[in-house]
């Protein structure tokens, strides 16, 4: 007899590309298990959209947030902040791994999940390349991207070490719009609220199950 507590869990493995429905007008991604990326400069409100939208699922969803496992680390912690170099590059990379584990194992579990990140183009093996090798083909990827002006505003209202320089900010924005003309979908949430763009996430997300993006 078992008397440790210990429950055996279904092991994560690379997550498949979601089976689409017959008829892509009866798909219902509030139900669907899925696995999404948002992707988005600092700024773009991609985290506070990827929290509303896994609260109001009417299936068991995870926000999984970049920034949130990389400050685990707190002695030691690498800020980037203070200086690019190979030490805060390894712990984006870590961090990436882990949220990447993460996935896979709430997803093997029948829960969704919701990752957010500032994923450059201009980098696509670090980048998309590194999330498709963590979490594995039937991760979704989508684009927030307000304009510059909204970004700056949001950035404004930040604290502690995720609020950037303006300069480092418009440097970002200004490499985001790489996305265009990728392939992926791209969400500019510009003049929308919370509630508006977590909608059209849906719409987005419900699109491509039905028509995965290649990337």
């Amino acid at each position: 007899m078992n008397t440790t507590g210990h429950v055996q869990l279904p092991p994560g493995g690379p997550v498949p590309l979601p089976n689409p429905p017959a008829d892509p007008s009866l798909a219902d991604v509030s139900q669907a298990t899925v696995a999404v990326l948002l992707i988005g400069p600092a700024g773009a409100g991609k985290t506070t959209v990827a929290r509303y939208w896994a609260d109001r699922r009417r299936v068991p969803t995870a926000h999984i947030s970049l920034d949130d496992v990389r400050e685990w680390v707190r002695s030691g912690f690498a800020n980037p902040q203070s200086g690019w170099n190979e030490n805060s590059e390894a712990q984006y990379r870590l961090a990436r791994r882990t949220c990447g584990f993460a996935a896979r194992n709430f997803l093997a579990n029948g829960i969704s999940c919701i990752l957010d990140d500032a994923v450059f183009p201009d980098r696509p093996v670090v980048g998309l390349g590194g999330w498709k090798r963590h979490v594995g083909p039937g991760l979704l990827p989508v684009v927030v991207l307000p304009g510059l002006e909204i970004v700056l505003e949001r950035n404004a209202a930040r604290t502690g070490n995720r609020r950037l320089s303006d300069e480092e900010v418009a440097r970002i924005h200004g490499r985001m719009a790489g996305w265009y003309g990728s392939g992926l979908p791209i969400i500019d949430n510009s003049t929308y609220d919370v509630e508006t763009t977590a909608r059209m996430l849906d719409e987005v997300v419900t699109r491509s199950i039905a028509s995965p993006p290649s990337w």
